[in-house]
């Protein structure tokens, strides 16, 4: 599989898994499902925060 392949299906699984979270904590009354504000910020500012750590993909650079 390509990056650019990679990235697109990146960011809206990391929207989605946000949401999701969210949407449960909501639900489940489990404050520690809030933390899916953090996929949800980094799927919305095309951030892999993973990424920036590991140094293994380049999501915003070259191909």
């Amino acid at each position: 599989m390509n990056a650019r392949k990679i990235r697109s299906i990146c960011r809206p699984f990391r929207i989605v898994l946000g949401s999701a979270l969210i949407a449960y904590g909501v639900f489940s009354g489990n404050q520690w499902f809030y933390l899916g504000a953090i996929p949800l910020i980094a799927g919305l500012l095309n951030f892999c925060p993973i990424c920036k750590i590991t140094g293994q993909c380049d999501i915003m650079g070259k191909d």
